[in-house]
C-alpha cells in the first residue's frame, strides 16, 4: 500500500495501491501499476474516488477569491443565448436560453409574425438539469419533431417524437442511438437513424462500440419493428449517417470509419420500393460531403486532389470519375462547409483560422461575400432550394453569439437576435501572431487581452490548444476566458498542427508518427510568450480538453519546467489502452494503434501516463473528468492523477476533480459548468498569484452600466 505523501502545502494524497501489473507488448515490458482503477465500480476504486473528491473539494473550497470569481462568472453567464433558426413547413425552430437555465429551451414560431412559444423544455425533465437535448429534426411539413435526449452527459441517446401543434409526445421511443443523424422521408411517415445493439448489462459506459446499423422508423410503430436499411457485419468499424436529398428522392448514406478524414458515400433511390443501396464512392480515398442535388446531378465537397477542398458534381447516371465536373475550384484558403440554399452555394472558408463566407451560383460563378462583423466564427446557413432567406450565428473572442438573418434577394444581413453581456468589448483587443516551432514551421496564434497591456513579463497567461482530428480551433466566446482577462490575464489560442485550420497537409503534419509536432508547436508557443515579454513560467497556464487534454498531459510531462499550472480536462492520457474502451478504437486513425508494432513505440514515447517520472517537480495540475464519460473513459484521468501524485517531487498541488452525473461535456447543465469554471479559474488564480479582488469592483460597475 502506497503511503500518504505529505506536501508543503499541507496536502495528504489519498493512499493508492501500486500494483506490480506489467504488460508484455511487442516484446516490451510495460508497467501499469494502477490498472485496478479501470474497474470503476469496485469498492477500492469508489473509495479512491471519494477520497480524491474530498481532498479536491477541501482544497478548492478554501481558495482566496473563489467566491468573487464564481459570482462574476455567474453575472456574466446571465445573458441570452440563441441558435440559428431552422425552418420547415413554414415553422421556425430555434433554441433559446434566457441566461442561467441549465439547458436551452426549444421554441417554435408557427407563422411569420407569430409570437414564439415553448415547444420543448429539457429543464422540466430532471431536477438537476442533467437531461439534455442532443438533436432535433422537423418533418418536411413542420408537423412532427423527432428529438434526442441524453442523460448525465452520456453519448447514448433516446429519441422521441412530438406533435408540434399540440406539444404532445407520440408513443414512439427509440433507444441505444449514438453518433447519428435523423433524416425524415418527405411523406412525413418516418425517418432514418443509426444505432448500435443494446450493450451487455453494466457495460454501457465502458465497452467498445462496433457494428453501427442504419434503420428506418415508421411513426406509430415499436422500435422492434423498424426496418434494417443497411449494415456491414464484415466492416464492424463502419458507421452510418443518413440524409434525405432536398427533393426527397434519394437517401444519401455517408460511411465513416473511426475518425478518418476519408469516407465513403452510398446512395439509395427512395422512389422505388425495392431499390438497393448503390456504392457511389467506396474507395475511402478522400473526404466527401454531400451538398445537394439537381435531379441526378449530385454536388460534393471533397479534398480529392485538392488538399484545401473543392466542389465537384457527379452525374449518377454516369458516375465514372472521368465525367466529374469541378464546380468550385480549390482556393488559397481551406473550404470547410458548403450549403445549398435558394439558387446558390454558401461556401465557408477559413482565412487565417477565422470565418469567411463566399457565395457562388450553382455553376460555380462567384457572386460575392457575406459581410461578417469581424474576426470570428460563423455557423448556420441552413435551408432548402426554395428558401429566400437563411440564418447564421457569429461569435468571436469578445463577441457573444449573435444570430443574423441573411436576405438572398438583397444580399444583406440583419440582426435577428443579439444578446447583451455586462462587459464592454471595446476594452479588449485581439491580434494574430506567428512563431516558429521546433522544426521551423510557422504556427499562428490568437492573443486577446485588455487594451494597454504592458509586456513586462508579468501578465498571467492562459494558453489553450487542441491540435487533432482535423478539427479547426477558431475564435469563440467564453465567459471563462473573459473573466480571466478581467483579472488582467492574457488569453492565447495556438493553431497547432493536427487541426483542420489549414487543410489536409496541416492535419497530417500532426497525426500518428508526427504527433510530436503538435506538442512541439504548443511548447514553442509557451516559449514565445515568455521570450516576447508577455509572461513568465510562474504565471503561465496551459489548458486543453479531450485530445487537448492529451496535449496538456504530454507537454507537462515533457517540459515541467515551462509552466506554472496545467488544466488537463477529460484527456486521453493512456496511449496504450485508449482503443480498448467505448469509441476509443476510432482514434487510431489519428493516433495510430498500440497493436501495430511500428506505431506502438511512437505512442509509448509520449503517452503521459507511461512517462511520469518519480521525483520530478511537476507544475500545479488540476485534472478533470466525469464519472459518466463514455467518450474518453475516466480511468485515463484516474490513473494519470494518482501516478503524478505518487511521482511529485515538488511542492505544487496535483488534484483531480471528478464531476458526478456528467460525461465528456455534452449537455452539461449551466450550474455544473459555472461550478467547474469557478474551480479551475480560482485554482489558476491561486497558483499563479492572480488577484481576483478587482472583479468585485468591475461587477458593480457593469451592473450600473446595464
Amino acid at each position: 500500500m502506497q503511503e500518504k505523501q505529505k506536501r508543503s502545502q499541507g496536502l495528504d494524497y489519498p493512499p493508492a495501491r501500486r500494483s506490480d501489473h506489467v504488460d508484455l507488448i511487442h516484446g516490451v515490458r510495460v508497467p501499469d501499476p494502477y490498472r485496478w482503477l479501470e474497474d470503476l465500480d469496485s469498492a477500492e476504486t469508489r473509495a479512491w474516488i471519494e477520497a480524491q473528491s474530498a481532498l479536491t473539494s477541501s482544497y478548492l473550497g478554501q481558495l482566496p477569491g473563489r467566491d468573487l470569481i464564481r459570482r462574476r462568472i455567474r453575472e456574466l453567464w446571465n445573458y441570452e443565448k440563441f441558435s440559428p433558426p431552422f425552418v420547415r413547413g413554414g415553422r421556425t425552430l430555434y433554441s433559446y436560453n434566457d441566461g442561467l437555465r441549465n439547458q436551452g429551451v426549444l421554441y417554435v414560431i408557427d407563422d411569420k409574425g407569430a409570437e414564439p412559444r415553448v415547444l420543448l423544455d429539457p429543464n422540466a425533465l430532471s431536477p438537476d438539469g442533467t437531461i439534455a437535448l442532443t438533436g432535433a429534426a422537423m418533418s418536411e411539413d413542420g408537423e412532427l419533431l423527432a428529438y434526442g435526449l441524453s442523460s448525465a452527459g452520456s453519448d447514448w441517446q433516446e429519441w422521441k417524437v412530438r406533435e408540434i401543434a399540440t406539444g404532445r409526445d407520440r408513443p414512439d421511443r427509440l433507444e441505444w442511438l449514438k453518433f447519428t443523424a435523423v433524416a425524415w422521408t418527405h411523406d412525413h411517415k418516418g425517418f432514418f437513424y443509426s444505432r448500435y445493439d443494446k450493450p451487455q448489462e453494466g457495460s454501457a459506459h465502458k465497452a467498445t462500440t462496433h457494428l453501427h446499423k442504419l434503420y428506418y422508423h415508421r411513426i406509430g410503430t415499436a422500435q422492434e419493428e423498424d426496418a434494417l436499411v443497411y449494415e456491414r457485419p464484415d466492416q464492424p468499424e463502419w458507421g452510418f449517417n443518413a440524409r434525405v436529398s432536398d427533393d426527397g428522392n434519394y437517401l444519401v448514406i455517408s460511411i465513416w470509419q473511426g475518425t478518418r478524414r476519408e469516407n465513403a458515400v452510398f446512395i439509395k433511390d427512395l422512389t422505388g420500393r425495392m431499390s438497393s443501396v448503390v456504392e457511389l464512392l467506396n474507395r475511402f480515398d478522400a473526404s466527401y460531403t454531400f451538398i445537394g442535388n439537381d435531379g441526378a446531378r449530385f454536388c460534393f465537397l471533397t479534398d480529392l486532389d485538392a488538399p484545401l477542398g473543392r466542389v465537384v458534381a457527379i452525374d449518377l447516371k454516369q458516375p465514372d470519375r472521368r465525367g466529374w465536373k469541378e464546380v468550385i475550384p480549390e482556393s488559397y484558403d481551406p473550404l470547410q462547409v458548403v450549403s445549398h440554399v435558394g439558387d446558390r452555394f454558401f461556401a465557408h472558408y477559413l482565412h487565417e483560422a477565422s470565418s469567411a463566407i463566399t457565395i457562388f451560383d450553382l455553376d460555380g460563378k462567384e457572386m460575392g461575400e457575406v459581410a461578417l462583423p469581424g474576426l470570428g466564427t460563423a455557423m448556420g446557413f441552413f435551408g432548402r432550394r426554395g428558401d429566400r432567406e437563411t440564418y447564421y450565428l457569429f461569435s468571436g473572442f469578445t463577441t457573444p453569439g449573435t444570430v443574423y438573418r441573411y436576405d438572398l434577394e438583397k444580399g444583406t444581413s440583419e440582426v435577428f437576435r443579439q444578446p447583451r453581456v455586462p462587459f464592454d468589448p471595446a476594452d479588449y483587443t485581439t491580434e494574430r501572431v506567428s512563431y516558429p516551432s521546433k522544426d521551423g514551421t510557422q504556427i499562428p496564434m490568437f492573443l486577446t487581452h485588455r487594451k494597454g497591456l504592458k509586456k513586462d513579463g508579468n501578465n498571467p497567461t492562459y494558453l489553450y490548444g487542441y491540435g487533432g482530428f482535423n478539427v479547426p480551433l477558431t475564435p469563440f466566446f467564453s465567459i471563462e476566458h473573459l473573466v480571466w482577462m478581467e483579472m488582467g490575464g492574457v488569453y492565447a489560442q495556438a493553431i497547432l498542427r493536427g487541426g483542420g485550420e489549414h487543410g489536409t497537409a496541416w492535419h497530417e503534419g500532426g497525426m500518428k508518427e508526427k504527433k510530436q509536432n503538435v506538442f512541439d508547436d504548443f511548447i514553442a508557443a509557451a516559449e514565445w510568450l515568455t521570450a516576447s515579454g508577455y509572461t513568465t513560467r510562474d504565471r503561465l497556464a496551459i489548458s486543453g480538453r479531450s485530445n487537448g487534454g492529451l496535449l496538456v498531459g504530454a507537454c507537462l510531462i515533457q517540459r515541467p519546467d515551462l509552466f506554472g499550472a496545467c488544466l488537463a480536462e477529460v484527456g486521453v492520457l493512456d496511449m496504450l489502452r485508449f482503443h480498448k474502451f467505448t469509441i476509443g478504437w476510432a482514434w487510431t486513425s489519428d493516433y495510430g494503434s498500440p497493436d501495430d508494432p511500428g506505431e506502438f513505440g511512437v505512442l509509448l514515447a509520449y503517452s503521459p501516463y507511461h512517462n511520469v517520472k518519480r521525483g520530478t517537480a511537476y507544475p500545479a495540475t488540476l485534472i478533470t473528468t466525469g464519472d459518466h464519460d463514455d467518450r474518453v473513459f475516466p480511468a485515463h484521468s484516474f490513473k494519470f492523477a494518482t501516478a503524478l501524485q505518487d511521482a511529485q517531487g515538488g511542492t505544487a498541488p496535483i488534484l483531480i476533480r471528478i464531476e458526478t452525473k456528467a460525461g465528456h461535456g455534452m449537455g452539461k447543465p449551466t450550474e455544473k459548468l459555472i461550478d467547474e469554471i469557478a474551480d479551475s479559474s480560482s485554482f489558476l488564480a491561486s497558483v499563479l498569484g492572480v488577484d481576483a479582488r478587482g472583479l468585485d469592483r468591475r461587477g458593480s460597475e457593469d451592473r450600473k452600466a446595464v
